[in-house]
C-alpha cells in the first residue's frame, strides 16, 4: 500500500510503541485519526505532528477502549470527519504485573481483558464496513510473544493476548475474499511506559526491543504489495 494521503486510525497513539508509529506514519504523508485515554499526551503529539506535517490532517479522539460506551461514538466521529478509513492499527494495550491468578483482583481481570481484547474487537468491528468499502485496506493487531506462548505469573494477560490471536486469525479466513488484508504483530517485551503504569518499575529492561524499530516495522509491513503481504511477524530479543 502506498499509504501517502491515506488515513489511518492508531489506538493506544499518545505513548510507547503507538506514539513511535504515528510519528513514523506521518512523516510517509498518511493522515492520522489517533486514540488514547490520554488527553494531555495527545495534545503534545498533535502539537508535534502539527507543527511539523501542517498540510495533513490529524485528529486526535480522547477514547478510553475499556469503556463500550465511548467507542462507538468516536468510531462515528471519526467516519464523520475522515469519510474512508485505509488502515486500522490496534496498538493500545495494558500490563498486569506478574502474580498467581489467585492474588490478582477482580477488578484487575476484568480491565486487562477489557482493554487488550474486547476493546479491540469492539474498534475493529465498528470499523470494518468502512474498511470493507474500500479498494485496499490493512488491519494490524499488535499483540504480545504472551499471545501464542504460555508466560509464568501472566495467566491474565496470556488470556487476552491469545484472544487477540485467535481473532486476528479468523479475520484472516473471513477475510480473505475482500480487499482488506489482516496481520499480527507478536513481540517479546518493548522498552516503553506499560509495565511501570502496572507499577513493575523493577523489570529489568536492558535488552527488551525499542518501540521506534517496532514502529518501523509496522511501516514496512504496510508498505507491502499485496503479493507480499506479511501477515505474520514474530519478535524477540
Amino acid at each position: 500500500m502506498d499509504i501517502k494521503n491515506k488515513n489511518i486510525v492508531v489506538t493506544g497513539a499518545s505513548d510507547g510503541i503507538g506514539r513511535c508509529t504515528a510519528l513514523k506514519l506521518a512523516a510517509a504523508g498518511s493522515n492520522l485519526a489517533l486514540l488514547s485515554r490520554s488527553q494531555e499526551k495527545l495534545d503534545l503529539l498533535m502539537q508535534e505532528l502539527s507543527g511539523k506535517y501542517p498540510q495533513q490532517k490529524f485528529i486526535a479522539y480522547p477514547c478510553d477502549i475499556s469503556q463500550l460506551e465511548q467507542i462507538k461514538p468516536t468510531i462515528q466521529k471519526i467516519i464523520s470527519d475522515f469519510k474512508n478509513i485505509h488502515v486500522l492499527l490496534n496498538i493500545a494495550g495494558i500490563w498486569l504485573k506478574m502474580s498467581p491468578l489467585e492474588e490478582v483482583a477482580p477488578e484487575d481481570i476484568q480491565s486487562v481483558i477489557q482493554t487488550n481484547l474486547i476493546g479491540l474487537i469492539q474498534i475493529t468491528s465498528q470499523l470494518l464496513p468502512n474498511l470493507k468499502q474500500q479498494s485496499e485496506a490493512i488491519i494490524i493487531n499488535d499483540s504480545s510473544r504472551s499471545g501464542y506462548m504460555a508466560q509464568p505469573g501472566q495467566s491474565i494477560y496470556c488470556a487476552s493476548k491469545f484472544g487477540v490471536y485467535g481473532f486476528t486469525e479468523v479475520l484472516k479466513v473471513d477475510l480473505k475474499d475482500s480487499g482488506v488484508r489482516v496481520a499480527g504483530i507478536y513481540q517479546g517485551g518493548t522498552n516503553t511506559q506499560l509495565f511501570s503504569k502496572a507499577n513493575e518499575v523493577d523489570r529489568p529492561r536492558d535488552n527488551f526491543t525499542d518501540p521506534n524499530d517496532l514502529a518501523d516495522t509496522i511501516v514496512f509491513m504496510l508498505t507491502r504489495p499485496p503479493k507480499l503481504w506479511i501477515h505474520d511477524i514474530r519478535i524477540t530479543y
